[in-house]
């Protein structure tokens, strides 16, 4: 598994591979289709995390996949369209939409909503945007890590890159991936520079770090 994996369906050509590829850069699998009819075929034959639609497509339009898509699973639903009319925005909250966004839109802004939505429905985020997993709990308002209610001191990439991790739990990140996500795509350092930064964020975190698991020739993942 390469992250999150999230459906994206949008009948504009440039608008679908744009915003697929900057989800792409972020981390998530995509799987791009253009109607609404190839979006229910998707969600039938795979898992996605999330699942984003527009409502004006082709065939069945983003109101009736939802519908479709409720009837039968529970996933985050973002409506992203230019759609601003309340009724339909009020109608999509009825039929199970999670957040509705309209066009046009902050990619990076669609890059937290999903991330938070998917964090809500496996319940990582906790009261006062503090995370608890296990015997690690992190508060992002003090950049705070704690393990056994012991305060643990992290360099700043050491914590961003425990956030990645944890944020994609039980996912392989690679070591590209990491790259990217936490030293920015403009990085020219070398892969190795994830494997030293592992191995002490393993270190400082002590039992915790057990949590960190390396993929043999494919990256790291956290282990619930």
């Amino acid at each position: 598994m390469m992250g999150y994996r999230v459906l994206f369906a949008e009948d504009e050509p440039g608008l679908r591979n744009i915003t697929a590829a900057f989800l792409q850069k972020r981390g998530f699998t995509v799987d791009a289709v253009c109607d609404g009819e190839e979006a229910e075929w998707a969600i039938m034959g795979n898992h996605y995390d999330a699942v984003i639609l527009d409502i004006m497509m082709p065939k069945k339009d983003g109101l009736e996949v939802c519908r479709f898509l409720r009837k039968r699973y529970d996933v985050p639903v973002i409506f992203l369209t230019a759609l601003d009319r309340e009724e339909t925005i009020v109608e999509s909250y009825e039929i199970g939409a999670d957040e509705y966004i309209t066009k046009p839109f902050s990619a990076t802004i669609l890059v937290a909503k999903i991330n938070a939505l998917i964090n809500r429905y496996r319940g990582l985020v906790v009261k006062g945007g503090i995370t608890r997993i296990g015997e690690l709990t992190i508060e992002p308002a003090r950049r705070r890590v704690l393990v056994n209610e012991t305060t643990v001191p992290l360099a700043p990439k050491e914590y961003e890159l425990l956030l990645l991790l944890v944020e994609h739990r039980n996912q392989i990140l690679s070591r590209t991936q990491i790259l990217d996500l936490v030293w920015g795509a403009e990085y020219e350092g070398y892969e190795r520079t994830v494997d030293n930064h592992i191995k002490k964020l393993r270190a400082a975190l002590g039992a915790a770090g057990d949590h960190i698991c390396t993929a043999m020739k494919a990256g790291y993942y956290w282990k619930e």
